[in-house]
């Protein structure tokens, strides 16, 4: 299999075929997606699932969600509390703690944590002590692993961490750092209400390379107002000096009628579909040329990377943190609006924090909303994982694993994928369907066929594919 790393750039970005193909459509972190989640959901499937770890005998990762940001950036989709009353987070973290007894009375907690991560939100609205206490009581009732065996993430905003803040979360256990950035411009950091010099941001990262953490994330975000092709070469330029292990490149989603907080936005200022597809080129090219390895979607990593090592392995993964090297956990959502998947089911805390602390308050898990998967939902999610992670589908795997006939069981999807063939996105072969390099940037398109729910979904509450 050709690895993202034997890709050129040119064979990647063909912008007669982004423009074609770009549609709104889910990001797979998760299948059948949240829009399949319904408030009939009994919970007593998740607490069965938890309790019948046969099903999934790997570790546990753990996701925390952390709501309460000091300020509010305008782009942002996320289940967030903007508030400068500190204060705030201490009833919230009694709550997870209390949280974190409950669950982890489901659970069989000799099984180690391999994962966790702290998301929001800012995770580090928090203070150092509160950090702290909230990591002793998660290592009180789970099985951490030792430094070098476990794969411990925090979303850090630069604003809200200093170099004493870093070496605190490299203490109470963190290993790998994710750090918000969007873009280096001081225009568009003033349109967006995220003012954020680059010195910022390399002060967290020095002090994250001197504390040892594994490994550095950096977030950016294109198509966000008042951007250029040469602006945002510029702060390409700032980041590839700044030397991350791992990016994020995402295509900024403007959802006004979603998202309130969007409509502070100048629309006349955004970045016209043309102004989008050439920088997305530059991105590629920059980030490429610079020898990051292209994941998949919006995601690059150094070749030394975990992540870039997953995926030549073929151990790559999906879950709502993106992309994951760990394949065989179940995941223990804390939290509002925390999302957790547990063998055949996944399950939604309630989002507000009124409905969350009520549960929590009474004793009771705080799952509002959930699914449970039917064994035709999980030989659909194979399908999309192995697409959107390893680019290729073979049939024999999949067919050893669930049993089935592939060309049998999907000769309409099969059929339905011609015309992507026929443009050159993918090649159906005897044994497989590969994704070819002028569709690894559409690979949600390619998944989008064999999505049996999509159909009767409101698309228009999913992001663009480009």
């Amino acid at each position: 299999m050709m690895t993202s790393a034997d890709t050129p750039a040119d064979s990647l970005f063909h912008p007669d075929l982004l423009d074609r193909y770009s549609a709104n459509g889910p990001r797979y972190t998760s299948y059948p997606t949240a829009l399949q989640f319904t408030d009939q959901f009994d919970p007593e499937h998740y607490r069965h699932a938890a309790r019948n770890p046969a099903a999934s005998p790997g570790g546990l990762s753990l996701y925390f969600h952390i709501p309460f940001c000091d300020t509010v950036c305008f782009y942002c989709g996320c289940n967030k509390v903007a508030t400068k009353n500190r204060a705030h987070a201490r009833p919230y973290l009694e709550r997870l703690k209390r949280e974190i007894a409950l669950q982890a009375e489901l659970f069989d907690t000799a099984r180690p944590v391999s994962q966790l991560h702290w998301g929001g939100g800012t995770p580090t609205f928090l203070s150092h002590a509160e950090m702290a206490e909230l990591m002793a009581a998660t290592r009180e009732h789970f099985r951490l692993l030792p430094d070098e065996q476990a794969e411990y993430s925090i979303e850090v905003d630069p604003r809200e961490a200093s170099a004493e803040t870093i070496g605190i979360l490299r203490d109470i256990g963190f290993n790998r750092l994710s750090l918000g950035v969007q873009d280096f411009d001081p225009r568009v950091q003033q349109a967006v209400n995220r003012i954020q010099p680059r010195a910022m941001t390399e002060t967290v990262m020095n002090a994250a390379r001197d504390e040892g953490f594994q490994s550095v994330s950096v977030d950016l975000i294109y198509g966000l107002p008042h951007q250029s092709v040469e602006s945002f070469s510029r702060t390409l330029d700032a980041v590839v000096e700044l030397a991350p292990d791992r990016l994020s490149v995402f295509g900024y989603a403007h959802m006004p009628s979603m998202f309130k907080m969007q409509r502070q936005i100048d629309e006349a200022a955004l970045p016209s579909p043309a102004v989008r597809l050439a920088i997305l080129r530059r991105v590629i090219e920059r980030l490429t040329g610079a020898g990051y390895v292209y994941i998949g979607m919006d995601h690059f990593a150094l070749p030394g990377d975990e992540l870039a090592l997953a995926q030549q392995a073929g151990t790559l993964q999906r879950n709502f943190q993106g992309y994951s090297t760990r394949a065989d956990c179940d995941l223990i959502g804390f939290g509002a609006s925390s999302i957790g998947k547990v063998g055949d089911v996944y399950a939604q805390n309630a989002r507000d924090l009124a409905g969350y602390g009520a549960a929590i308050d009474g004793g009771r898990l705080a799952i509002t909303r959930g699914v449970r998967l039917t064994r035709g939902d999980r030989l659909r999610r194979d399908i999309i994982t192995r697409l959107m992670c390893q680019f290729e589908l073979r049939f024999d795997a999949l067919e050893a694993a669930h049993g089935i006939d592939f060309r049998t069981g999907f000769a309409d999807e099969i059929r339905r994928l011609a015309p992507l063939e026929d443009d050159g996105l993918v090649s159906i072969e005897r044994d497989a369907i590969r994704v070819r390099p002028a569709g690894r940037m559409l690979v949600r398109n390619v998944a989008m066929i064999f999505d049996r729910y999509l159909a009767h979904a409101g698309r228009e509450r999913f992001s663009r594919t480009i």
